[in-house]
């Protein structure tokens, strides 16, 4: 080792971050999450009016208001391209930089391989984290130029509750919505770690998120269902209740914190251990 060698010095978070933010992939998904909320936007332009109905959706309500039209995306989006967006960030990190063989290369920076995946990790799940929380921002901007700052109708009953009171709310939302999604992150980023191919990380995760869903359908298994990832993936919807539920959140946020934290604990024990030839 050189005399001016430092671990702690090595790949600085502004690097990595760099790298990562210039790569076509993130500029091409934060311009389709930033474009998807005005896409929705003239889809409701120009599509009829809803019928009337006794319960409503939130489909039905999101012409009503922005915060009304940010709820609807939001819950659009957290699904499918939200579950896309962190698996792309998280599944892609390591495992892209062993598809171009320049792994081995930075190891041999000689960057230590925990600092490695930390500095990884940090970088992937800040960008996770301004792809969670860009969607349902950029929706209440275009919900609240398209359809005015009106107050919040509660799908169901259609119960209209002051604007004012659902604003600070609508951060819980978010913040319920970053965390429900660490699942997702850290099963990617495992995969990362396991695997030279990007596109198997990515697919892997998002495959847990499809499987998860369709085994939540199943009433058959009971309780089970509540152990499962997506189970209290729309638990956030309390959170715009007259009176705020932490029940479901609570619950929710535990089991994705408890999964993510072994699964990232599983990734940097595998990746310690790893044979890096690429």
């Amino acid at each position: 080792m050189s005399a001016g060698y430092a671990p702690g010095r090595t790949l600085p978070l502004r690097v990595e971050f760099v790298r990562q933010f210039r790569r076509r992939r993130t500029l091409t998904m934060f311009g389709l999450l930033l474009a998807l909320p005005w896409i929705l936007v003239v889809a409701f332009t120009l599509g009829p009016e809803p019928a009337q109905q006794s319960s409503l959706r939130l489909s039905d309500l999101a012409t009503q208001g922005g915060l009304n039209f940010a709820a609807f995306t939001l819950s659009v989006s957290a699904t499918l391209l939200l579950v896309v967006a962190v698996a792309l960030f998280c599944g892609d990190t390591v495992a892209s930089e062993a598809s171009w063989s320049s792994l081995r290369y930075l190891l041999a920076a000689p960057v230590p391989r925990d600092r490695l995946l930390r500095q990884k990790l940090v970088v992937a799940l800040g960008f996770s984290a301004a792809a969670v929380v860009s969607v349902p921002v950029m929706a209440l901007l275009a919900g609240t130029l398209a359809f005015g700052w009106n107050d919040i109708r509660l799908p169901g009953t259609g119960e209209v509750i002051a604007a004012a009171s659902v604003l600070p709310r609508f951060g819980i939302v978010v913040g319920y919505a970053l965390v429900s999604q660490l699942v997702v992150a850290a099963l990617a980023f495992l995969l990362s770690v396991s695997t030279d191919s990007p596109l198997g990380a990515v697919g892997g995760a998002v495959g847990l998120v499809i499987v998860s869903s369709i085994m939540q359908a199943v009433e058959a298994l009971g309780v089970v269902r509540e152990f499962l990832p997506t189970f209290w993936s729309t638990a956030w919807l309390d959170a715009l209740a007259p009176e705020l539920d932490w029940s479901g959140m609570t619950k929710g946020a535990a089991l994705s914190v408890t999964y993510a934290a072994i699964l990232v604990a599983v990734a940097f024990r595998r990746f310690r251990r790893k044979d890096i030839v690429s």
